[in-house]
């Protein structure tokens, strides 16, 4: 489904989508337009070989790596042509890529029934979710059910991606592409409008599988 996705980019030239092939381990990663003059070339990527994988216990992984807090956002889509409704999930790893031009990213697993969605859309917006949103995550944490039933939401400005009422923050994002990233996609955002509430509240942060919140260690300055 992921790989359908990856393709239905390259094919309907979703806006500045430059998308990896997921049809083989070694598959690389095309480019459909030019760098822009002053630029770095592009690096060369590919998924992970089998022969290439690192001897590491999944469930140790995960343990370890749970060390790791992050924030909590729930990325949004509009409808797409012929979908019933507009697409959203869960997402941990949100992070900011560039400041010129102005690029986030998060990655998402390539068995996503919400991703090729959004793909199809062309365009999201992240939520970041606040303290008080606990229930919310949870709500577009599961798969299957309907996770807008109930939830209040506006259109993003540039994109018309659903914003929901009273995130810490918003950013709404064209995509700008896609490559792969052994058992998930990391998708690439172009920055179109983006803003934060006033007196922001503090976020939600997730921690060895829990919710919790932020408490500074330090006065502001």
């Amino acid at each position: 489904m992921a790989a359908t996705a990856v393709r239905y980019l390259r094919a309907a030239g979703a806006p500045y989508a430059h998308a990896a092939s997921t049809a083989a381990p070694d598959a690389r990663c095309g480019t459909e337009q030019a760098a822009e003059p002053g630029t770095l070339p592009k690096p060369e990527l590919r998924a992970v070989r089998e022969d290439e994988r690192a001897p590491v216990d999944p469930a140790h992984f995960r343990r370890v790596l749970g060390g790791f807090a992050s924030g909590v956002t729930v990325v949004t889509a509009p409808a797409a042509e012929g979908e019933p409704g507009p697409a959203g999930f869960a997402c941990q790893s949100f992070a900011s890529l560039s400041l010129e031009p102005p690029l986030v990213s998060f990655m998402v697993g390539r068995g996503s029934t919400s991703w090729p969605r959004i793909a199809r859309a062309g365009v999201f917006c992240v939520n970041v979710l606040a303290a008080g949103q606990g229930e919310l995550c949870r709500a577009f944490a599961v798969s299957g059910a309907d996770k807008f039933a109930g939830v209040s939401h506006s259109p993003a400005p540039v994109t018309g991606s659903p914003l929901l009422d009273g995130v810490a923050a918003w950013i709404d994002c064209e995509i700008h592409a896609v490559h792969t990233g052994g058992d998930h996609l990391i998708v690439v955002g172009r920055v179109r409008a983006l803003d934060a509430a006033e007196d922001a509240p503090e976020p939600l942060i997730f921690h060895r599988g829990r919710l919790g919140t932020f408490a500074p260690t330090d006065a502001a300055s």
